[in-house]
């Protein structure tokens, strides 16, 4: 009769008497929806989820053994979604960069508006962007941040934050005091009990001397870094041309010790971190050359997509074909609210399936789930439905997805 709970073999030394405590003591939720996605597959409709009444998985079983209270649900059931990049702290953003700039014009306008709003509104719009994550399914976030502006919001958050504490600084003269700040501000995350690091920027705005900075860092896992966005990032690395030779000399950057390799930029800084799990985030310009070099120097790599900010900043997505042939494992991304309508992960999988129809949805939901679940350090508690676990479940339409555990 135990099988049914998923209990039989944890239970089989409990006597007659302790097992009917139990039953009565613990109410066991179970689920049936028109199919379930493990995290790494999908199941019919005829099988049923069990779960704790402190929404821990128990089992999957046939429908036929889960007996009476079954809860029937119109969507697939899904373990909830890993956002493995984010901007939190750029939510009061929403709607003031416009579309199609290009990233140099972009970064160009983040600059000159992010500290327009005063922290009060700032904090508002992160605690609704936060809600509207939690309730479109979204269980845990790798998040980027600059300062600690979020850090009062994720202390009280439901939600699981990784918080990547962005380090940036082009000029090699001041590589020692950006890290030193970025470094103070790692250590009120650390101090408030939330799990972070510290990370490069991007390869356009952080010099060698800064890289080696970070990459010496003690206990600093995993590493995430702006990949390939744009272009541009590639240009300035073969040549030392391009448009962000313009940005840096619109905010009076001094360019002159930067060296170009002749190379695309992943290939000049990935050395830097060769033995540390990388998350890299865009990847919209990377090249099968690229792919190869990770593949023979990195310890771990997981590609993030950000489709939906992509197609806002450069009306451009990755080459999501060349990553599948290459078997790169993939993750999923919002970016933040000055790239993005929606911090939604269901949104940039109907993205990335109206581009590439062919690409099946149970593939793209393991990068939603369990795969970034792997790339934050957590598929121990998140990302699939495995005994034990407590991913959080979605229920998942044509149209929408939303939390219900």
């Amino acid at each position: 009769m135990f099988k049914q709970y998923g209990c039989l073999n944890r239970f089989a030394k409990l006597t007659p008497i302790n097992i009917i405590r139990y039953k009565y003591m613990v109410q066991l939720a179970k689920f049936k929806g028109t199919a379930i996605f493990t995290g790494q597959e999908l199941l019919p409709g005829n099988m049923v989820l069990v779960l704790s009444d402190k929404g821990i998985v128990q089992d999957i079983i046939p429908e036929s053994e889960a007996g009476d209270n079954v809860r029937q649900v119109n969507g697939i059931l899904c373990p909830g979604f890993v956002n493995t990049h984010c901007h939190l702290e750029l939510s009061h953003m929403a709607g003031l960069i416009a579309e199609g700039t290009g990233l140099p014009a972009f970064l160009t306008s983040v600059m000159e508006k992010r500290g327009q709003q005063d922290p009060d509104a700032q904090a508002i719009a992160m605690a609704n962007a936060e809600m509207a994550m939690w309730q479109s399914g979204i269980a845990a976030v790798g998040d980027i941040c600059n300062g600690t502006a979020s850090l009062q919001q994720k202390k009280e958050s439901t939600l699981y934050y990784h918080s990547f504490v962005e380090c940036m600084g082009f000029v090699p003269t001041f590589a020692q005091n950006r890290y030193e700040y970025s470094k103070g501000v790692l250590e009120q995350f650390r101090e408030a009990g939330l799990p972070c690091s510290i990370v490069p920027h991007a390869p356009y705005s952080v010099s060698a001397d800064l890289f080696a900075l970070l990459s010496a860092t003690p206990d600093n896992t995993p590493v995430s870094i702006h990949n390939q966005e744009s272009e541009a990032e590639n240009t300035l690395y073969r040549d030392k041309t391009g448009d962000f030779l313009r940005f840096y000399e619109h905010f009076g950057m001094d360019a002159t010790a930067f060296q170009p390799t002749g190379t695309n930029s992943l290939p000049a800084w990935l050395p830097w971190f060769r033995e540390l799990p990388l998350i890299l985030v865009h990847n919209t310009f990377t090249q099968a050359s690229d792919i190869q070099f990770t593949k023979d120097n990195a310890l771990q790599a997981y590609w993030c997509l950000c489709p939906q900010a992509n197609l806002y900043i450069e009306n451009r997505l990755p080459d999501i074909p060349l990553l599948r042939s290459q078997g790169c494992t993939i993750t999923l991304g919002t970016d933040s609210l000055a790239s993005n309508h929606k911090l939604s992960i269901w949104e940039e999988i109907k993205t990335i399936r109206k581009h590439f129809p062919a690409i099946p949805l149970s593939e793209i939901l393991q990068w939603a789930t369990l795969n970034g679940a792997m790339a934050l350090g957590i598929a121990d508690l998140y990302g699939s439905f495995e005994k034990g676990k407590r991913p959080g479940v979605v229920v998942i339409d044509d149209i929408d997805s939303k939390r219900i555990i």
